[in-house]
Formats: C-alpha cells, structure tokens, sequence
C-alpha cells in the first residue's frame, strides 16, 4: 500500500487514505477522546473491506465493494499510525483501543482474528485492547465462534469489546436498514450469554436514534439481560447516505434533552447507558463510522 492522503485536526481525529497495489482505496483513523490525552487513551480505527457489501441505510460505504482487506493490508494500516508516533514499535499508552469498524462489516473477514491474534508479535502494547462492531450478519457463525475462543485465550478480563449495531427495535425498519440477512436479537443473545465471562467488559447494543426508526426499551429488555449487555447511544452520522434517506436524529450532536429522555428509560430497566455524543468537529472533519472519504479519490 502507498499513502495517498491525510485530514483532519492532530489533537481530534486525522483520516488517511492510502491505495493498494491493485488500485483499491482503504481509509483509516486514528483519534482522541478530549480530554483524555493521547497517553491515556488512543484510538486506531482500520478498515477491514473495500467498501461493504450490507449497504447500510445509514453509511456511505455500502455503495460498492471490492473484496477483503489482508491481513497484511490490516497491518500496513496499523503500522503507518503506530510508527508515526511510536518508530520503536513500544506504545506506552494506558488504553491502546483498535476499532475494526471503519470500513466494512468485520464478520465477513477472518483475517481479522489473525490482526488481533498475532498484534503483540509486531507491537509492544501492554494497553492493546481490540473492539469490534458488527450487524451479526447471518453466515458470520464460524467468524463468531472462533472471536469467542481467541476472547477466552487472550482478550478476557476486560481486555476485548464487542458491539452490535441494533439501531431500532423494529424488525421491519431493522431490515431496511440493514438490508442483509442477519442474527435475530434471540440469536444475538444466546451468543452473548455464551460469550460472556465474569470480568469481562459489557456487550454493547449500539443505537443512532432517528425519528423514523423506533426504539422501544421494552422490547430490548425482552431479550437481552442488562447483567450482560449495555446500551450506547449515539447521534446519528451527517452522512451523504443519512442525508439522501431523509433520516432525523433524535440525537444532536451537540448534546439535549432528548438523549436524556431515552437513556432514562433504559435505565430504569436496569441498564448501564453510555451517551456518546462525541465531538461536533469530528463530523466536520468525517472521522466518525459511516463516513468514506474515499469517494472523491474514486471519481
């Protein structure tokens, strides 16, 4: 791979795009949680895909798809942000978090498994802690499995993060949205109770809560026990694909009282909630999941 380009703010969020040998674009991230600094807390984000093949509703990555990201792709990726910073390959950051969310759905990679199994080969990185965020894509059993297996080996005690993006509590709008077949919120917790061992970190259920998309807290608590899962909530991205759907955040980025409202009534039914509104210069700058800056290097 070759670096092509780079944006963005070094005390925030910088995006770089770089082309691989056969002509494919890749995107990646590497940002900060303000205040936290970059000692504490640093955040790397890679792609797993070139483009997706779900064509989310919400995301400006579905439009094409051009095959799996190697692993080797991964770490070229990693390596570029790391060596920048850290050329000793010895990152002493307290909380070292790899996100394999920025382009593509990670089940659909197994290479994956191989990055976060084999990063401390390459790295020095006592904080390493890798996070997933998938749609649970029917067909990702096997990719699931073996995520569980390699959590137990190496990842337990806090050490790994998984996601599920659920989004609505809506079958039908579930499906709109995300227009693949895809694991059942039954299914998705029968994983979760299996996966999940004492110490480790809370399953995520993420939402972007628009207008159209209902959230009812009821019908979570119906499948999914708050000793096990916790709930994220989070604006909906100002993506071209937001924009073009006609979708309205519930949530703006710049905080109110509607994100209070909603995670008072997961609350009540026991759940811990986390409200990421993040930083309004990220969208600005299009660091945040379901953006693809890559677009204006395909025309």
């Amino acid at each position: 791979m070759k670096l092509i380009s780079s944006t963005g703010k070094e005390d925030l969020a910088v995006i770089y795009i770089a082309q691989a040998a056969g002509g494919n674009y890749v995107e990646f991230v590497e940002s900060l949680q303000p205040p936290k600094t970059r000692d504490e807390k640093w955040i790397l984000t890679v792609s797993t895909l070139y483009g997706c093949p779900v064509d989310c509703l919400i995301c400006d990555a579905g439009p094409y798809y051009l095959g799996r990201i190697s692993k080797e792709g991964m770490f070229w990726q990693l390596d570029h942000m790391i060596s920048k910073r850290y050329p000793d390959c010895i990152i002493p950051v307290k909380l070292l978090k790899v996100h394999f969310t920025r382009m593509g759905e990670p089940a659909f990679n197994s290479a994956v498994l191989d990055v976060m199994r084999e990063f401390d080969l390459y790295f020095n990185a006592p904080g390493f802690m890798p996070s997933i965020s998938s749609i649970a894509p029917q067909g990702g059993e096997k990719f699931f499995e073996e995520l569980l297996q390699l959590k137990n080996e190496k990842f337990s005690n806090g050490k790994f993060q998984l996601q599920f993006s659920i989004h609505t509590t809506s079958e039908k709008k579930r499906n709109e949205l995300i227009p693949v077949k895809k694991w059942s919120f039954d299914k998705i917790a029968a994983y979760g109770r299996r996966y999940h061992k004492y110490g480790d970190r809370k399953i995520t259920l993420s939402f972007a809560p628009a207008l159209e998309n209902e959230i009812e807290p009821e019908i979570i608590e119906r499948y999914f026990d708050p000793e096990l899962f916790l709930i994220k909530l989070t604006p909906l991205n100002l993506t071209n694909s937001t924009v073009k759907n006609n979708f309205t955040s519930l949530i703006s980025p710049l905080g109110g009282g509607e994100i209070h409202d909603m995670s008072g009534k997961f609350t009540d039914l026991g759940y811990e909630v986390i409200i990421s509104v993040g930083d309004y210069e990220e969208n600005k700058i299009g660091s945040t999941c379901g953006q693809n800056i890559v677009t204006n290097y395909r025309k």
